[in-house]
């Protein structure tokens, strides 16, 4: 099973979105995960194998010592690009 993790500012709503979105992504391609959303001050001490967050927080990520993936979406509840930008990294990590 795969730990991912959706991230936003306050770790409230675009991160429920986007865990939501994913989920469904992740229902389509018949893969097993746990998924939990929280804001980006939490994010360090987090374990995941896989983090999710909006573009625009790409450079707030640079503080942080992070050791797993970490996906910028444009439109954290697009499918779409869900699903292309996640396939990769789940096939990387053997999860596909």
């Amino acid at each position: 099973m795969v730990k991912i993790l959706a991230v936003c500012g306050a770790g409230l709503g675009s991160s429920f979105a986007c865990q939501m979105s994913t989920e469904a992504v992740l229902k389509e391609l018949n893969v097993e995960a746990q998924m939990d959303h929280t804001d980006i001050s939490s994010v360090s001490g987090a374990h995941a194998d896989i983090i999710m967050a909006a573009k625009n927080f790409e450079k707030q990520f640079e503080r942080f010592t992070i050791d797993c993936p970490t996906i910028f979406l444009e439109r954290l509840v697009d499918k779409n690009e869900i699903r292309e930008k996640l396939v990769p990294v789940l096939k990387e990590l053997g999860k596909l």
